[in-house]
């Protein structure tokens, strides 16, 4: 008889190489920037979260829209643990470009910079479907109010991510452009490397907290059960 490895192990063996493989390259093979030295090297890790923060927001949406249109309780799970997984990369976000900031800039944060302040509403947004959802019964009711919540929130994505590009500044230039990434190749590749990294952790983060949830869901139902022949 086999032995099942757990949901996401494929995916966290994957982060689990390239996360420290991007760090080495990072940190002890890419040179320093001309302008900002050894602080800009943040950037390969900084960005990279942010996109999966929002590849994370954006695959809540789609398992809403999959739950509104089959009223499935699976789906209603599965975007749960999507905005989840988001908002513990949108805390990494800020912890990391607060950082980048204070470094290279003497300033944890700068009100004036509308790019921060559009991720700010984003992440305190998905911060607030919790209180949301942990204050409606469970059931179809809240599930429907959920999936609705997390719909309205995802046009800040975009909005966040264009801000950076239409609004670009020494706080966040604009590498990624129509002509292709403007860093040279050896900088592109540490940056794809982390890029990869985050996205596997954050999807086998996704498959093992589905595994979890799933398993509490059937305990709780099986106790259920068993109060009820006892009554």
């Amino acid at each position: 008889m086999t032995k099942r490895a757990f949901p996401g192990a494929t995916w966290m063996a994957v982060s689990t190489f390239a996360i420290p493989l991007s760090i080495a390259l990072i940190f002890w093979w890419l040179p320093d920037d001309a302008d900002q030295g050894f602080s800009q090297k943040i950037f390969y890790l900084h960005v990279p979260i942010a996109l999966t923060t929002y590849a994370a927001f954006a695959y809540g949406a789609y398992a809403a829209v999959r739950y509104l249109r089959s009223r499935d309780a699976v789906w209603d799970l599965r975007s749960y643990v999507g905005i989840h997984v988001g908002t513990i990369f949108g805390t990494l976000v800020l912890v990391t470009g607060s950082l980048w900031a204070k470094v290279s800039w003497g300033l944890w944060w700068n009100w004036s910079e509308r790019q921060l302040n559009v991720f700010l509403v984003l992440f305190l947004y998905y911060c607030a479907y919790f209180m949301l959802r942990f204050s409606i019964d469970e059931g179809e009711r809240r599930a429907t109010y959920s999936a609705v919540y997390t719909l309205l929130g995802i046009a800040l994505v975009p909005l966040s991510f264009l801000a950076v590009r239409l609004l670009g500044s020494i706080f966040h230039p604009t590498v990624f452009t129509h002509e292709g990434a403007q860093m040279p190749g050896t900088f592109l590749l540490g940056f794809l490397v982390a890029l990869a990294g985050m996205l596997a952790l954050a999807v086998a983060m996704v498959q093992l907290e589905l595994r979890g949830k799933r398993a509490a869901l059937r305990v709780r139902e099986l106790r259920r059960r068993l109060v009820g022949d006892d009554l």
